[in-house]
């Protein structure tokens, strides 16, 4: 079975850093994609970041460029975000999604990806 399992979550103070990673395994072939969507509490999941798997392309949501950094380990199957300078409005479960099929939504879409992981909590303190 493809299973994505996230970690590196938990408290940071405003200004400080994480590095989430997600571990993708059960997969034939490489994705296509691998993202991160996150989830404040009464709030719709939105995207962060995405990483074109073959190419490395990233793509940010607005809201985090020139903050944070995704980037792969192409032999590991594992996708990293480096979140820098983090915000109060950071604060949310974070998700590793993987994309392994054609699709015809754009990557920042959750409609774009098969596989989800079950979440890693950050939790941003000023």
């Amino acid at each position: 079975q493809v299973q994505l399992v996230e970690s590196g979550g938990g408290l940071v103070q405003a200004g400080g850093s994480l590095r989430l990673s997600c571990a993708a395994s059960g997969l034939t072939f490489s994705p296509n994609a691998m993202g991160w969507f996150r989830q404040a509490p009464g709030k719709e999941r939105e995207f962060v970041a995405a990483i074109i798997w073959s190419s490395a392309f990233t793509i940010y949501a607005d809201s985090v460029k020139g903050r944070f950094t995704i980037s792969r380990d192409n032999a590991k199957n594992t996708e990293y975000l480096q979140m820098d300078s983090l915000k109060p409005e950071d604060a949310a479960v974070y998700y590793c999604a993987a994309s392994i099929s054609r699709r015809i939504y754009a990557y920042t879409s959750k409609d774009r990806y098969d596989y989800w992981g079950q979440g890693t909590q950050v939790t941003v303190s000023s």
